[in-house]
């Protein structure tokens, strides 16, 4: 399973593990990124719910952009090494 979704998100994770450059890593970045993914998925989940519930398909749109703000920030989180999760945070020295 990890296999697949390194593939599926091997566009996102390659970039930003084979950039150069010194980078500075603290665990607390991987924890604060898986906690910004789900919180984006929960508003994601909360913008469909009403999106349906008012039935105007407008809000799909913000559904779709806070989704998968929400997949690339626990994609990362979870599957990224440690130089993508500090590149992400844009850390450099």
């Amino acid at each position: 399973m990890k296999n697949l979704l390194l593939k599926l998100f091997s566009p996102i994770l390659t970039p930003l593990e084979n950039s150069e450059g010194d980078y500075q890593y603290a665990p607390s970045h991987r924890t604060v990124l898986k906690i910004m993914g789900i919180l984006f998925l929960i508003v994601a989940g909360v913008t469909l719910y009403f999106s349906l519930k008012i039935d105007q398909m407008a809000g799909l749109f913000p559904m779709v952009l806070f989704g998968g703000i929400g997949l690339i920030c626990l994609g990362v989180a979870y599957l990224g090494s440690d130089k993508a999760v500090a590149k992400i945070w844009r850390n450099r020295n």
